[in-house]
């Protein structure tokens, strides 16, 4: 039998690996592009005064350009720790295992690019049922993803991913699990910020105006949600 101590340092250095390869060079490219999709479309579902969580925070570019009262990063990945600003709360813990995080203490659940490394679909339905645990009545889950429907091809190209989910599926299992679906964007933003993605801070502004753009180059899905 294998050990749990021994296997959670594993998959915290494979994380660390993995994702440390993925993002070298970029870091600040992405940091650019997160603030302006904070600025100037996500933050219309943020309150100042609210308390955000990031699921799979990874390099913690959401959380750290967010604008809100309390922000938590929750991720096994060692490197959130250190990519994490002043003010946000890092929680390293397996996201199989029930969060530690209060009940009803949280407005915005937010991921990002996290859900399709998720191993199974029970996984997904415990992150469902965590995040409605911690949400307080009317919050809302914020959920960006490759939509597999538009990048069946590409979806495949990252070692790490498991779980093929489209806007459809996702919406299905969100309405299982209680919550009611606001907005369901099947094309949103591009694949990669590798590739199509403008990253200028203007582009991106000018990216986030056009929904014409989206339909041409979208491949990643958003969905909004509110705790029923």
């Amino acid at each position: 039998m294998s050990d749990p101590s021994s296997d959670l340092s594993a998959n915290r250095a494979e994380l660390r690996e993995t994702y440390a390869r993925r993002f070298a060079g970029h870091e600040q490219r992405r940091k650019q592009v997160w603030q302006v999709l904070n600025r100037h479309f996500l933050e219309r579902w943020v309150k100042p005064e609210a308390t955000v969580l990031d699921l799979g925070a990874g390099y913690c570019e959401f959380i750290n350009s967010v604008r809100a009262r309390r922000k938590f990063a929750l991720d096994l990945n060692p490197n959130t720790v250190r990519q994490a600003e002043p003010g946000v709360e890092v929680i390293s813990q397996d996201i199989t295992e029930r969060w530690a995080v209060e009940p009803a203490s949280v407005d915005v659940v937010f991921t990002s690019n996290f859900l399709e490394h998720l191993p199974a679909k029970k996984d997904l339905t415990h992150c469902l049922q965590e995040t409605s645990r911690i949400l307080r009545p009317g919050g809302r889950f914020i959920a960006l993803g490759p939509n597999i429907r538009f990048a069946f091809r590409e979806y495949w190209d990252f070692f790490d991913h498991y779980l093929p989910l489209s806007d459809r599926s996702l919406a299905e299992a969100l309405e299982i699990n209680g919550f009611r679906c606001e907005i369901v964007i099947p094309r949103f933003l591009p694949f990669t910020m590798k590739g199509s993605m403008p990253t200028h801070p203007l582009l991106v502004r000018v990216y986030l105006a056009l929904p014409a753009a989206w339909h041409l180059l979208g491949r990643q899905f958003l969905a909004v949600a509110a705790k029923a």
